[in-house]
């Protein structure tokens, strides 16, 4: 039986339960339905473009209450199909470690250690960078988590099935109970509205963000460095210690109040109390397991001088620890519940906590039962950390314009002048004269308007939050040093000791190519250096520099800004942290880590990544504890990769031609985009653009400003709009018009040496494959014929021979006849998927007409919803 063969044998079973499920709970007509409609979605494909009109055909004149149990039933075998090929993942592997003969899987650590230590890395230095090695992972509630959290912990007992069913030794009855139970679940899962019925409160939003560490996260990162400890020894002879903590977590769920006017001060306080609420649950629920696990008499004379007489001295500390943990715990639901708490002895600090731990591991190791100590206890100890006391560390983001006006508002009180009118050298004079002063700078009775009152709310709030619950302060759409300073200043100014560090984010092409100038500016500042000492953080947007240019010019423009960055730190003595905003798609800066961290020039990595991972994509890679495991060892071998073994400098040539090509893509992309006559309006009447803000999928609004253009609409529902309707428009447009030319030109063989080459422009046009091949003009050929006006369909006609243009050039250039004709997995899974998408997405257009003739019947939009999440589940993301 080949690998595959499980995969399907999977998809099968997934499918004929829910078939069956189906049957029972609509009635036969229903499941006919379903079935005729599979059936000839199949033929469309397979036979002629008279089969494809027939499917139309037949769709488009179904009642509404048909449509909607037809779109719930293909959404959810994709769901399924998704949650079998995640499983599949999980099976490859341990088909790998189960073999010990077998090559090891790519991109694992055995795989990865093997080709360093081959490439001439010595064993040290290859431990040295282990232990150095710095991963933070940033989880973010952009609204791009289509599926509601109730049925995704459904999705996650399923996978717990399709586990169960892999075991050789199950007997008949066995397998019929696995069935049984599998059934129920889809019996509730039909049963259950998959649309939200409002939107999530950003305490809401994080509380469930958070809900990750529970199902997964909070066994896969000990397991994981549990592994790493002892592929390390294998290897370099020397292991990890029980302080060991490659990863952190950080969030913005509940801090990133940019555009979202929901996120208030006191919102902030309640989410850094629920994430230790959390924790000390998780701890305690620990700890216990850990007390009925040690109940030896012999310890050491530090742990005996904790416990004086006690017979069982390493329950009796336990008993302490708890009882500590659940004082924590109490004061936690006190404050949470509005109250104030009673000055009482808690754990402030999970140094405290840690170190209590260590006193009984200590004592465990000197009384011989070591290996005791390496077991839950040491699973512990990586815990705290890992995780501290709070599971993340909430890193703050608002707009620069906020601090900007803020400050205005305190200058102008003061009678010293309008902050906002002054040049930059006097933003910049005052403000670090105003940071080395010692008077209180915010009068108690300053006038303020809501915005800035919120501003300096937010500040004061985070001045009595524990230090170790917060991350970093980001700044986006920094444009100038004075960005950075005022936001040190409002810190100052409102007791914030320490201060969050400050991380300004570059997100615009105008801006990423500034960033070089605001850093030397910064660090020509005394007071600056000296602030800093020698690390600095930078953030970098993949979002709306995608938007503002095209992803392929886009991805240039960063690879620029971060090679000036990494130079300018470099010459001033600091080391430089980047942290990378990107989005589950590659429109966004998303796709595979391996490819999206070798995307990066030479020294931009250097041990140290912090990286979001936002909305959908957090489920994808964490939301089982196999898959987590998995993605955080492809994180750990990306960035030991990048880091001791870093690509080459592009040769000079190479920049000129990726230059004339990304200035060809841009013009091509902005030609279209931004100056082509009525292609706002195309837009909005070839996508379901409008009609997204009726998923309830995020706390977030979906533009920065009501009405407006292109502009004022955020990358995300841009993103997921093209996502919709087949077209991914922002991920290639410009790609073909850039390439094709050079091709064609004496550049031919230099363009494929490039992709032979050099890593950036081969992980760039990989991505842009990885995009091609999901896009279908024959579907979105479908949505202009019914829903846009007859002047504006030559846009979309435009669009398409575009399209079929990028296809061109990306096949030129990696030398394939087919897309993707070295990836079969994703090939096949792709294919797997077209036949169930098919029907979803013509659904969806008759809908869209049917809405928008009516848009007072309930019926449609619903039933549109349905057809929205299905999609996104059919082409794995969102937004």
């Amino acid at each position: 039986m080949d690998a595959h063969s499980y995969l399907r044998d999977d998809v099968r079973f997934l499918n004929s339960v829910l078939l069956e499920t189906i049957r029972e709970q609509e009635g036969e007509q229903v499941y006919e339905l379903v079935e005729k409609i599979r059936q000839l979605s199949r033929e469309s494909r397979s036979a002629s473009e008279e089969s494809f009109v027939s499917l139309q055909s037949y769709l488009q004149k179904l009642p509404v209450e048909q449509m909607i149990p037809v779109a719930r039933a293909f959404t959810y075998i994709l769901s399924l199909a998704n949650i079998a090929e995640q499983h599949h993942r999980v099976r490859r592997r341990r088909f790998y470690l189960r073999n010990p003969k077998s090559t090891p899987q790519r991109a694992s650590l055995e795989a990865t250690f093997t080709e360093l230590l081959q490439s001439g890395i010595s064993p040290e230095h290859l431990y040295e960078a282990v232990c150095k090695q710095e991963i933070e992972l940033v989880l973010t509630a952009h609204p791009t988590e289509a599926v509601r959290r109730t049925l995704l912990l459904k999705y996650v007992e399923i996978a717990k099935i399709l586990h169960k069913r892999d075991r050789e030794d199950l007997t008949i009855r066995e397998k019929n109970k696995l069935t049984e139970d599998l059934k129920r679940i889809l019996t509730s899962i039909w049963g259950t509205d998959e649309i939200r019925t409002q939107k999530p409160t950003p305490s809401e939003e994080a509380y469930s963000g958070l809900l990750i560490f529970e199902q997964s996260l909070w066994e896969s990162v000990p397991d994981y460095i549990r592994h790493l400890d002892e592929t390390l020894k294998k290897f370099t002879g020397k292991g990890l210690g029980p302080h060991a903590a490659p990863f952190r977590f950080g969030s913005w769920m509940g801090g990133d109040r940019d555009g979202n006017p929901n996120v208030t001060p006191e919102i902030t306080r309640r989410v850094c109390y629920i994430s230790q609420w959390m924790a000390t649950g998780l701890y305690i629920a620990e700890l216990e397991k850990l007390k009925f696990e040690l109940s030896m008499i012999r310890c050491n004379e530090d742990l005996r001088s904790k416990v004086r007489e006690a017979h069982e001295p390493y329950r009796e500390y336990l008993r302490i620890i708890i009882e500590k943990m659940q004082v924590t715990r109490n004061r936690l639901e006190t404050l949470l519940a509005g109250k104030v708490a009673q000055r009482v002895e808690y754990y402030r600090e999970s140094g405290v906590f840690y170190n209590d731990l260590h006193i009984i591991y200590s004592s465990l190791k000197e009384c011989g039962y070591g290996n005791i100590a390496e077991g839950r206890l040491l699973d512990l100890l990586r815990r705290a950390s890992v995780f501290g006391l709070s599971l993340v560390q909430l890193d703050i983001r608002q707009e620069s314009s906020r601090h900007a006006a803020a400050m205005d508002a305190i200058t102008t009180h003061l009678g010293i002048g309008s902050y906002l009118e002054w040049s930059e050298d006097q933003k910049i004079e005052f403000l670090v004269n105003e940071l080395q002063s010692k008077r209180p700078l915010i009068p108690e009775n300053l006038p303020t308007s809501p915005e800035v009152r919120d501003v300096i709310e937010t500040f004061k709030a985070l001045s009595g939050i524990r230090t170790e619950a917060l991350g970093a302060y980001v700044i986006s759409m920094a444009k100038k040093a004075s960005d950075v300073l005022v936001v040190e200043l409002l810190q100052k100014a409102t007791g914030r000791q320490p201060h969050l560090r400050v991380v300004p984010l570059f997100e615009t092409v105008e801006d990423l190519r500034n960033a070089g100038s605001i850093l030397e500016q910064l660090f020509s500042i005394d007071w600056y250096r000296k602030h800093i000492g020698d690390r600095q953080e930078i953030m970098i947007g993949y979002s709306d520099s995608a938007k503002d240019a095209g992803r392929f010019s886009a991805a240039w423009e960063l690879y620029q800004a971060q090679e000036n960055l990494v130079r300018i730190a470099r010459e001033s003595n600091i080391k430089l942290n980047l942290f990378h905003g990107r989005g589950g798609t590659v429109g966004r800066g998303g796709g595979p880590t391996y490819l999206a961290i070798f995307s990066q020039p030479p020294g931009a990595v250097n041990g140290v990544l912090r990286v979001t991972e936002q909305g959908e994509m957090i489920q994808a890679k964490f939301g089982m504890p196999g898959i987590a495991f998995r993605s955080l060892e492809i994180y750990t071998t990306a960035v030991l990769q990048a880091t001791l073994r870093p690509p080459a400098s592009p040769e000079h040539n190479w920049r000129k031609l990726m230059q004339t090509m990304a200035d060809l893509s841009r013009e091509q992309y902005e030609t279209l985009v931004k100056h082509t006559k009525d292609f706002v309006a195309y837009f909005r009447q070839a996508t379901p653009e409008s009609e997204l803000s009726y998923l309830n999928i995020g706390s977030r609004p979906a533009k920065r400003k009501q009405g407006g253009g292109l502009e004022s609409l955020r990358a995300i529902p841009w993103i997921f709009a093209w996502t919709q309707t087949r077209v991914l428009l922002p991920t290639w447009l410009g790609f073909g018009s850039a390439v094709i030319p050079m091709l064609e030109s004496e550049h031919r063989e230099e363009i494929l040496q490039m992709y032979r080459d050099w890593p950036f422009f081969r992980s760039t046009v990989d991505l842009i494959e990885m995009v091609l091949v999901k896009t279908d003009a024959q579907i979105a050929a479908r949505y202009d014929a019914v829903l846009v006006d007859a002047d504006k369909k030559f846009i979309g006609q435009e669009i398409r021979a575009k399209l079929e243009k990028s296809t061109q050039a990306l096949l030129m250039v990696t030398g394939q006849h087919d897309l993707l004709a070295l990836n079969e997995a994703l090939r096949r899974s792709i294919d797997i998927r077209t036949p169930y998408l098919d029907p979803i997405h013509l659904l969806q257009v008759e809908l869209l007409r049917r809405l928008r003739e009516d848009d007072t019947d309930d019926r449609f939009r619903r039933a549109l919803l349905v057809t929205i999440n299905g999609i996104a589940a059919g082409m794995r993301n969102t937004g």
